[in-house]
């Protein structure tokens, strides 16, 4: 189903054409001033230079043309050449109800089959989730499920660090306390939140330790079979554990490889790298020039083995594509990852595309994201200053939610837990999408949970506010209005309608922010509407009807943006 806008554009494209002008002058966008109008194409500027000619006379040789057309209500030349339009009520709610009856709910779907692979989360293995882990899990969740929505494949990947010094350091440590009897340990989330702390905190001030755990990572990811029964079991309870905390956010991955996963391609991967005269020796390591000459900073060497024969993130990163381009052949790979690691992946997506591992048509692209921070701007941290975990951080918005739900007289004992579970999934995705990735913000309990203004809760709280209004006249049959009698009724059709565009750009910009903001705006339509008409007591028929369906509507697609959140409605709060 095309946009609104896109079929605005065909419309105007086709008057450009008869009056002798290009069709593609046509392009309609929405109007900065909604005020004046709707609508607005600006394509008699570029006509001007095409055809030398001023732009008020081209775009008053479109205007003419459609002054008749039955499915525009105003289309005037403004200004210098500015043409201004407005659609009929009877066009929009047409479009409204084509919208609804599609399957997409109007969100444009991609021409060719693509498929997306998404690598987000990251989390490192025997260590648990922290404050950190956040925005990647968040913002990738979301960017999956935009993906699909425009009718793409999207594969997620986890991507786990677990063959690094969090499992070497965990090891040296269980070995000293167990006299190297690392079969006898039963390894449990809770042993590993208390041995990776302690062991990290030990390598600072002890080398010979230290020294221990680099010789174990380097021997297990060497596949040294001493450590393959604790590292599988290490595996084994932190994966439980983080698929724990990312089940209570609705985020979910289809595979949870691991750095160890892509052992098997490194051999390969040095073999690429040799074979085209790329790896040479630079202070005992293994290394790859990825520099331009137009690069404006210094961009150095890539590093592929260390002095030592060890590996690190940009080696498995670069087996990773390999086993990736092999097992998906995907058009795009996108990373959700730390603002911070720019210069990394600037030189494994040189490195790779060089090697010829990832063809030059396939797209890698970076997505960097901001650091959630507390009250003094500064990394969200626990009360006594140390990193929190993410668990905390979820217990702490939770405990919150259940307080605000505790008095609800709506909702049984029973369902206050859930509702308070929807509420903070709610506030700390909504809370953290509203922004743009980039960007860093500052996590606001009592803003973010705040039943008015741009949080998760004034959303739910709409979609609450629905439902109550559709228990009390039942659903509609359908979307079947025939007129629209109020400037707030139409106001919301508008904002329904659009809802296309803005997946649509939130697609091509990667900034679920946009779809954020556009829920928004529906429900704060919605708001506007709601108390300008009453709904319940009008007496008009044809108007209550109306006003009903509309109400079902606003509901079917503010859930959809929810959805696409990876946040879940409620029926009541």
């Amino acid at each position: 189903m095309k946009t609104l806008t896109k079929l605005l554009s065909d419309k105007l494209g086709a008057a450009f054409e008869a009056c002798g002008y290009s069709p593609e002058l046509g392009t309609v966008g929405l109007s900065d001033r909604p005020d004046l109008c709707r609508f607005q194409c600006n394509g008699a500027f570029a006509g001007a230079k095409l055809y030398h000619k001023a732009p008020r006379a081209i775009a008053a040789d479109v205007v003419k043309a459609l002054e008749n057309d039955d499915e525009l209500k105003k289309i005037e030349c403004v200004g210098a050449g500015f043409i201004n339009i407005d659609i009929t009520d009877e066009l929009l709610l047409s479009y409204v109800k084509d919208m609804l009856d599609d399957e997409n709910l109007g969100i444009e779907q991609t021409e060719k089959p693509e498929t997306i692979l998404l690598d987000y989360g990251g989390p490192n293995v025997a260590k648990p989730l922290h404050i950190g882990h956040l925005r990647p899990a968040v913002i990738g969740e979301a960017l999956k499920r935009l993906t699909r929505a425009t009718g793409r494949t999207a594969i997620s990947d986890v991507h786990l660090g677990d063959w690094g010094m969090p499992i070497g350091l965990f090891i040296a440590e269980m070995s000293e306390r167990t006299d190297n009897k690392l079969d006898s340990v039963e390894i449990t989330a809770k042993l590993l939140d208390e041995i990776y702390p302690f062991a990290s905190a030990r390598k600072n001030n002890d080398e010979a330790f230290y020294e221990k755990a680099r010789e174990i990572t380097k021997a297990m990811q060497n596949g040294d079979e001493r450590y393959m029964p604790i590292w599988r079991e290490i595996l084994r309870a932190s994966v439980e554990d983080i698929k724990k905390n990312y089940d209570r956010l609705n985020i979910s991955f289809d595979y949870w490889y691991g750095e160890s996963d892509s052992g098997s391609f490194i051999g390969e991967l040095v073999d690429i790298l040799n074979e085209q005269g790329l790896l040479y020796e630079s202070d005992g390591a293994l290394v790859v020039d990825v520099a331009l000459e137009d690069d404006r900073i210094t961009i150095p060497p890539v590093m592929v083995k260390k002095s030592d024969g060890s590996n690190i993130y940009a080696t498995t990163d670069l087996a990773t594509l390999i086993q990736r381009m092999k097992e998906f052949a995907p058009n795009e790979i996108w990373y959700v990852a730390d603002s911070r690691q720019s210069l990394h992946f600037t030189q494994v997506f040189r490195c790779a595309k060089k090697a010829g591992i990832v063809p030059e048509d396939v797209k890698l692209e970076y997505l960097g994201f901001g650091t959630v921070n507390g009250s003094d701007g500064k990394p969200y941290k626990t009360r006594d200053g140390g990193v929190m975990k993410l668990e905390e951080f979820y217990r702490t918005v939770y405990d919150a939610a259940l307080e605000r739900v505790s008095g609800s007289k709506y909702s049984g004992e029973d369902e206050k837990a859930d509702i308070a579970r929807r509420i903070t999934v709610a506030t700390i995705k909504f809370g953290d999408l509203i922004n743009h990735r980039t960007k860093d913000y500052v996590f606001d309990l009592d803003k973010f949970m705040a039943p008015d203004g741009k949080t998760g809760s004034f959303l739910l709280y709409t979609v609450a506010r629905v439902n109550s209004i559709l228990k009390k006249t039942g659903e509609p049959d359908g979307f079947d209005s025939k007129a629209v009698y109020t400037e707030t009724e139409r106001d919301l059709l508008h904002k329904i309608a659009l809802s296309g565009e803005a997946f649509g750009l939130a697609y091509s910009e990667k900034a679920p922010n946009i779809v954020c903001e556009n829920a928004y705006q529906l429900a704060s339509s919605f708001s506007k509407f709601y108390h300008d008409n009453h709904i319940l007591t009008e007496q008009d028929e044809d108007k209550k009807n109306a006003w009903i369906a509309l109400c079902a509507a606003l509901k079917i697609m503010l859930e959809k943006h929810l959805d696409v959140l990876g946040i879940e409605s409620v029926d009541l709060m």
